[in-house]
């Protein structure tokens, strides 16, 4: 019981020293407060009293930053002022010394201008600004004439002996004299247009002269530049056109190149006008591929990143020299049309189209393209010329009327140049291919061939029959068709027309040579041969057998007999002489002539003496009648068709 009462006072005492523990820990916290709320009235009065204090030492701290931005604005102008001194100096120096350092002093000076301009607050702005856009324009000023005097001592004509060994071998000149070069005349159509010839002239390797100094070209870039960027387009073009083109000029005058007027061609003799069209040939090739590649590689560098530009120089410092050269083309393009012409025509046709991708490319853009149209235009023209100088050619040989006598029946001149003319087409034949596309779309151009070939082939023919009337022996105008047509047909079946005209047409004229050669036999020799015919004997013969005057009636067919030898041998002199005088070229044809001539006249001939000669042989002067032998008819017979003059033969 006791130990219970202990344990609750104990308790009690314990709770009694926590509730004041508690009451004393109010209190404190009591004060605290107080003592917080004092503080916090205190900072709010102190904060008060600091705010001006600290508005004021904004403003400073503001005003010392103002000061830090105007002093390296100062800093910065003065740089500029600096700068702009430099450039003054370097400018009123002249570029002439130091070209580089100059065309650096502009830079500056424009930068300066861009700077001054953007700083239109400063109140020297506007003085600095006048001064320095006067200061450039007697810099660009002073650059114009730094460019003419530049281009001026850098652009010289190219010497001839310097393009030629531009060119590739087989187009270099195999003389001396300009312009001159082996095979441009054309002389020699075969070897000038094989398949292999324009092979390597398609392969060929051609290096344009560098017409200015490589190392010089991005001087005058830089120039050119800087004159463009101050709006002197103008004067650039004016400069750069009067120095290059009088020098272009010059080099293709130096060359050969002549000025020539439509009424110059006209009067010129065909010798001349053809050995000028050979060379304007090999003038046109030098001028496209040398000279103005060339000027078109100075041009695309001195205003590389101005294209336009590069077009209209290029376009106005070739325009005279291109004038010059078509106008020429253009002149024999209209000119009087004539059949000797239609190579020429071709040959000029020839180097347009070889040259045509060249001048797209070099004479690009809208202010080429009038040259462009020009040459392009001449090609159409020489094309539309050439074809109809095929009309005219096929219309001349069917309607010549030349009155050239071929007295000896041999191959006429027209029969060997017409022939000649169309081998010479076959050495056309890719550039007619390309004259007949350029007014037809279809591929039929070898059928085209054949049909011009044919037609004038069948003019030459109807040609020819006509002029063989004109002879009064009807053995010769046969020996005449037989020599003209078997040509034609030795000619086709030689060349490349063989395959175009087909061997029906080779067949067929074979024919016509065959059927010429039997009638000239029957026309020339039935005559004599009925001399050597018994047709009219026999009767006598058989009378003679039956009369009592064996001597009379054997005398009657003597002189019968007497009289055939003798009308022979006239004939055949007469024949002899005249036929000795013909002329068969072909020696294979003569030959076979003469041969066919004798399977038919020396039989008969021998049969002939072997059956009747004892009825001379027993009389007198047997040799009066009987004068040739066999042997001696056929050496003369080697005689005939040799297109001599002989004296009767003595046996």
């Amino acid at each position: 019981m006791g130990v219970a009462v202990v344990g609750t006072d104990s308790l009690s005492e314990r709770a009694a020293k926590m509730r004041e523990s508690l009451q004393k820990s109010q209190t404190i916290t009591d004060s605290v407060v107080t003592i917080l709320g004092s503080f916090d009235h205190r900072l709010s009065v102190l904060e008060t009293a600091m705010r001006p204090t600290q508005i004021r030492t904004h403003s400073v701290r503001k005003a010392h930053e103002n000061i830090d931005k105007t002093s390296k604005a100062a800093e910065v102008l003065l740089a500029q002022f600096d700068l702009y001194r430099q450039a003054e100096t370097k400018i009123l120096r002249g570029p002439h010394e130091d070209l580089e350092s100059y065309l650096e002093a502009i830079e500056q000076l424009r930068n300066n201008i861009k700077f001054f301009t953007s700083k239109k607050g400063f109140k020297s702005s506007d003085g600095v600004l006048n001064n320095a856009n006067t200061l450039l324009s007697k810099a660009i000023s002073k650059l114009e004439d730094e460019f003419k005097q530049l281009l001026l001592s850098y652009s010289k004509p190219v010497e001839p002996d310097r393009l030629f060994d531009c060119l590739p071998n087989s187009l270099r000149p195999s003389s001396g004299s300009p312009g001159h070069q082996g095979d441009a005349s054309g002389k020699s159509p075969s070897n000038h247009h094989s398949e292999q010839h324009k092979s390597n002239l398609e392969n060929a390797v051609y290096t344009p002269p560098a017409l200015i100094p490589p190392r010089i070209l991005p001087l005058l870039h830089d120039l050119a530049q800087q004159m463009v960027q101050a709006g002197h387009h103008q004067q650039l073009l004016k400069i750069y056109r009067d120095t290059r083109s009088s020098v272009l000029e010059e080099s293709l005058r130096k060359l050969g190149v002549e000025k020539l007027s439509k009424d110059d061609v006209q009067k010129m003799q065909w010798e001349v006008l053809e050995a000028k069209i050979g060379n304007w040939i090999h003038f046109m090739r030098i001028a496209v591929k040398l000279l103005f590649a060339g000027e078109r590689v100075v041009c695309d560098q001195i205003f590389e990143g101005f294209d336009s530009l590069a077009d209209q120089c290029f376009s106005e410092v070739t325009a005279s020299s291109v004038s010059v050269l078509l106008s020429f083309g253009d002149a024999i393009a209209k000119s009087k049309r004539s059949p000797e012409k239609l190579f020429v025509l071709l040959d000029m046709y020839e180097i347009m189209r070889e040259l045509h991708s060249e001048i797209e490319m070099k004479f690009k853009g809208k202010a080429c393209s009038e040259i462009r149209e020009s040459a392009f235009g001449l090609t159409k023209r020489l094309a539309q010329t050439a074809q109809e100088t095929f009309g005219d050619f096929e219309e001349a040989v069917e309607k010549d009327a030349t009155k050239t006598a071929v007295s000896d029946g041999t191959v006429h001149p027209l029969t060997s140049y017409v022939i000649n003319y169309v081998k010479f087409l076959f050495d056309y034949q890719s550039t007619l291919k390309q004259l007949f596309q350029e007014f037809d779309n279809k591929d039929g151009t070898s059928s085209q061939l054949a049909s011009v070939t044919t037609r004038i082939m069948q003019a030459l023919q109807t040609n020819l029959d006509g002029k063989s009337k004109q002879y009064k022996d009807i053995a010769l105008t046969h020996l005449f068709l037989m020599n003209n047509i078997h040509y034609m047909v030795r000619s086709v079946r030689r060349s490349e027309a063989k395959d175009l005209l087909g061997d029906d047409w080779v067949q067929r004229h074979r024919r016509i040579v065959q059927q010429n050669a039997n009638s000239y036999k029957r026309s020339a020799w039935s005559k004599i041969l009925q001399c050597l015919s018994i047709q009219g004997l026999a009767s006598s013969g058989g009378g003679s057998s039956m009369g009592g005057d064996g001597g009379n009636s054997s005398g009657a067919s003597r002189a019968l007999i007497k009289e055939r030898f003798r009308t022979f041998n006239m004939q055949f002199e007469e024949l002899h002489q005249k036929q000795s005088q013909w002329t068969v070229p072909d020696s294979e044809l003569r030959e076979s002539l003469r041969l066919a001539v004798a399977e038919v006249l020396l039989p008969a001939y021998r049969s002939f003496v072997k059956r009747f000669g004892p009825m001379v042989e027993s009389g007198k002067n047997p040799q009066k009648y009987i004068r040739y032998t066999a042997e001696d008819l056929e050496r003369m017979l080697g005689e005939f068709f040799e297109g001599k003059n002989l004296n009767e033969p003595r046996r």
